[in-house]
């Protein structure tokens, strides 16, 4: 298989407005690439030029530096001064600088390609009618300022009607609301909604247009439930996210969930808990239209982005809780996560946060049980929370109650006789903790993979709380301890392999298998410095997206930070060890929708998205007032965010001597 490497070939004038794609590489060595290159005149268009195919031998990102107040509207925009160079097997090098290309701004009209307009980001109920915003003068609808997962992906046999090139479609997830007309916080209070974006694919250039805004009808999956991270599986669909489940056992006091309720159903007391919590997958049909599967029986946890391995059966997933584990799903069939069987990662003692260790924390999996989504499905239709356990909020001074933590809080907990599937598909996180999961890491954010090195990489957005010796939430037992907080955070790593058995001594039908974590990159905590960023600015903060390109060898992380004034993306090369800043996100906007794609019709992609510009902590006191009035002006008075990818032109072409 031989997958193109092109570039633009619009005039220099017209390159920055017509940015296309990364161009594409080899996807492992030996693998060769056609190069097009142009831009040799200043002629108002320039023919390509074909040349042999040449392999790929290295790339390397060059970084941008962080903005700061000399340029204060470089603090509140997307920002991309970095830049490519990929060097070929024959030594010459191709250096291509980068930019940033948005779809739309949220809260854009765009065309819902049947001669209409549709609100992007847009909120719909149960019946699919636009939920609207009464809060304020005007009555309007609901529209998203945080877009967050997105897959950008191909279908077989696509045909959508105003597509030039071919069609290649962008699945993207909204995981609020910040606020109503009224300020008033609307955080989880609309479902999430999901879009498919039918997207116009130069062939030429490899830009991307967007010719079609499709909702995909969430009715049969209940509405969504807060949405986050999401990744594209191996077959191309999108796996998508519902975080933060709402806990049955209180649900009686949740007013957010009641507004929820509200929002989707028309009744604050109709929704059920259950039906939250869990893995919904979008599958996208040829014309641009999408539906949804949501999957009971992967654990009802606080999913942010999980990765599915190359046997196409095995996921590893992150928890983003406090008291949070890592989960690992074997499906019983390729291709098909509707049944299988549930894990949670127990650790041995020496787990450590230090980055100079080259293995810590070996891991043994605890089977939970296994189910199909179907069964799970049910007893998520028919079951109370009292049907599956006891929970007590006080000791009761009872020793046939087991004292597990949730979110932070202790309980103690007694499962029902014959209830143990239940607990294990619908109360993950207290059972788990019941089976010994080593349930006590901090916002076990985003997962990927490197395939070539059979290593699996994790976001740890925070290490404290939890994971803390001393803390209300700490106990020494589940083996995850560090003698201070760490705010700014880490990445780890899990050497995957076969061969192994779970707790019970029984093999587990899966050749990707986490054996251990030791950790990769670290965050440094910093006193305050001259922007405000309380974390090092030349290092991550709060990793929570990651993504992994085989052939750029390069882990990508954004961040999700309250330590940095802007977050960012950084590549990581695995090769090189070096890390590079290649994007900045506005100010106090969160860095979402983080996507690679080596190979789609010849071109290679990074998408990015951000979520709420300008939403102030106290690290922004030196920098809010200044930027407060461009990120208003530039971005729909705060309401709205991009959703888009990082884009690429030719700088310069040098042939060196081998």
């Amino acid at each position: 298989m031989t997958s193109t490497f092109k570039l633009p070939t619009t005039s220099r004038r017209q390159m920055l407005k017509y940015a296309a794609s990364i161009p594409a590489v080899p996807m492992f060595a030996g693998i060769g690439a056609t190069l097009l290159s142009g831009c040799s005149s200043d002629d108002e268009t320039t023919p390509a030029v074909v040349t042999p195919t040449i392999n790929m031998k290295s790339a390397i990102f060059y970084p941008m530096a962080a903005p700061n107040l000399s340029k204060p509207a470089d603090m509140a925009t997307t920002l991309v001064n970095s830049s490519l160079e990929v060097t070929l097997e024959d030594n010459s090098k191709l250096s291509y600088m980068l930019s940033y290309e948005s779809f739309f701004v949220t809260g854009d009209l765009v065309s819902d390609g049947k001669g209409g307009k549709v609100l992007a980001g847009g909120y719909y109920d149960i019946n699919n009618q636009p939920i609207l915003d009464r809060s304020g003068a005007v009555v309007s609808p609901f529209y998203s300022d945080c877009p967050d997962g997105t897959s950008l992906l191909a279908v077989p046999n696509a045909k959508v009607t105003g597509v030039k090139g071919k069609p290649v479609f962008a699945v993207v997830q909204f995981e609020y609301k910040s606020e109503n007309a009224a300020g008033d916080s609307m955080y989880g209070q609309l479902p999430s909604p999901i879009a498919i974006l039918s997207l116009d694919q130069n062939q030429a250039t490899g830009q991307l247009d967007l010719v079609k805004y499709h909702n995909v009808d969430m009715s049969s999956a209940h509405g969504l439930w807060i949405t986050c991270g999401a990744s594209l599986s191996p077959w191309n669909t999108h796996l998508s996210s519902e975080e933060y489940e709402p806990d049955a056992f209180t649900i009686a006091d949740n007013a957010l969930f009641k507004g929820f309720s509200k929002n989707v159903f028309g009744d604050e007391l109709k929704a059920n808990p259950y039906h939250y919590g869990h893995l919904p997958e979008i599958t996208v049909n040829p014309d641009g239209t999408g539906s949804v599967k949501k999957h009971y029986c992967m654990g009802r946890i606080s999913h942010e982005l999980i990765e599915v391995m190359p046997d196409l059966r095995t996921a590893i997933m992150g928890d983003d809780n406090t008291n949070a584990g890592l989960f690992m799903f074997v499906a019983d069939k390729e291709k098909d996560l509707s049944a299988g069987s549930l894990y949670v990662a127990q650790y041995a003692a020496g787990w450590s946060v230090d980055p100079t260790a080259s293995s810590s924390g070996a891991i043994t999996w605890i089977k939970l049980g296994s189910a199909t989504s179907a069964e799970i499905e049910q007893m998520a239709n028919t079951l109370k929370p009292t049907d599956i356990m006891d929970v007590k909020f006080e000791d009761p001074q009872d020793a046939t109650y087991s004292k597990v933590f949730v979110n932070g809080t202790a309980n103690w907990i007694k499962v029902k006789p014959n209830m143990e599937k239940a607990a294990a598909f619908l109360e993950t996180h207290r059972y788990a903790d019941l089976m010994g999961g080593s349930m006590a890491f901090t916002k076990m954010e985003g997962t990927t993979v490197n395939i070539k090195d059979k290593v699996a990489y994790s976001a740890l957005a925070n290490v404290q709380g939890s994971m803390v010796r001393g803390d209300k939430a700490w106990r020494a037992s589940a083996n995850i301890t560090v003698e201070s907080a760490l705010k700014a955070g880490v990445v780890l790593a899990h050497p995957l392999a076969g061969g192994q058995k779970d707790s019970s001594g029984a093999l587990i039908n899966s050749d990707w298998i986490a054996k251990s974590s030791y950790t990769l990159l670290a965050g440094k905590d910093i006193p305050a410095d001259a922007l405000g960023n309380t974390a090092d600015p030349e290092l991550i903060a709060s990793a929570d997206n990651l993504k992994f390109s085989e052939k750029l060898r390069t882990l990508f992380i954004g961040e999700d930070s309250g330590n940095h004034v802007n977050n960012f993306i950084w590549a990581y090369n695995v090769d090189t060890k070096k890390l590079t800043r290649i994007m900045s996100m506005p100010a106090a906007a969160e860095a979402t929708g983080l996507g690679v794609v080596d190979d789609l019709n010849g071109f290679t992609y990074i998408t990015a998205n951000f979520q709420h510009a300008g939403d102030w902590g106290g690290i922004h006191a030196k920098i809010k007032d200044q930027l407060e009035p461009i990120i208003r002006k530039n971005y729909k008075d705060k309401t709205g965010a991009a959703v888009g990818y990082i884009t690429s032109t030719q700088q310069k072409a040098i042939k060196l001597k081998k």
